[in-house]
């Protein structure tokens, strides 16, 4: 992923590398760890990179992979694995018993499936094809429901209904979000964090807002009470420091490329969503 830096003009929002050096009142248990890095969470003045042989960023933008993991699996993981602790925690804190992710396939809805787990919050995943029902069934979700199946809606509101899931995470938006509405429960809130659905329009009655005393909202991990405290996000990256290594949170990667390459690697797209990675000697 590109974002420029400002002055030094350096690229790259997500990477992973080996520590090479401390800063002062950095704990000493980064020394010579790999990390996974999404600079975002904390940036500094001082900071350089990500697409760079030596980066530089703030330690409360790294995630300590566990010893063994082939760490270019996780290149693009922190993006991932934080977006879906934060919504998690925002959504408990408001009280909400259960969770509705529309792109319930994507890295995000994979990693939230996990923390979800870990804290007994169901999660009703959405998915688009029969195909991808079945493999996050048999990956041990349990409840997953495919769009374009002819019973989609009855089985989605009877499911929202039973599980008193009320907040919803959208990364999809259009059609599909315009859709759920009628069969939210009431006091729901639905947080936009995605636009899969591109520039279709988003639609739904007045009536339904009334009716359901329905919320709707964008979400953004960089607003979120764990990312912005840097005590929360301290405690949220020890936290995942202990999940990470399982495979709902390893990068999808399609294709690596060479820094001389960068134009082709920019260029690269994949069907399924496999990312593109450079790989910089160090």
């Amino acid at each position: 992923m590109a974002l420029a830096t400002g002055a030094r003009e350096v690229w790259g929002a997500s990477a992973v590398g080996r520590v090479v050096a401390l800063g002062d009142g950095v704990s000493s248990a980064y020394a010579g760890r790999q990390v996974a890095i999404y600079r975002s969470l904390h940036p500094t003045p001082e900071m350089i990179g990500l697409w760079c042989e030596r980066a530089h960023v703030h330690h409360l933008s790294c995630l300590i992979l566990p010893d063994g993991v082939q760490s270019h699996d996780y290149c693009g993981s922190l993006v991932n694995a934080i977006t879906a602790y934060a919504f998690l925690e925002q959504a408990l804190a408001e009280r909400h018993k259960a969770i509705v992710v529309t792109a319930g396939g994507s890295a995000t809805g994979n990693a939230l499936a996990v923390l979800a787990c870990d804290r007994n919050v169901p999660v009703i995943h959405l998915v688009r094809s029969a195909a991808k029902r079945d493999r996050l069934r048999r990956s041990g979700m349990e409840h997953v429901l495919d769009t374009t199946d002819r019973d989609f809606d009855h089985a989605f509101h009877g499911l929202v209904q039973d599980l008193d899931a009320t907040a919803i995470f959208d990364g999809v938006g259009g059609d599909l979000a315009s859709r759920l509405v009628p069969n939210l429960a009431v006091n729901s809130t639905l947080s936009f964090y995605g636009f899969l659905a591109g520039s279709a329009p988003f639609t739904i009655q007045t009536l339904q807002v009334i009716a359901k005393n329905l919320t709707i909202r964008r979400f953004s991990n960089f607003e979120s009470a764990t990312v912005k405290d840097p005590d929360n996000l301290a405690a949220a990256l020890l936290t995942l420091q202990n999940s990470i290594a399982g495979v709902s949170f390893r990068t999808a990667i399609g294709r690596e490329f060479a820094i001389e390459d960068i134009h082709a690697a920019m260029a690269f797209k994949d069907a399924s969503g496999r990312r593109a990675v450079l790989r910089l000697r160090a």
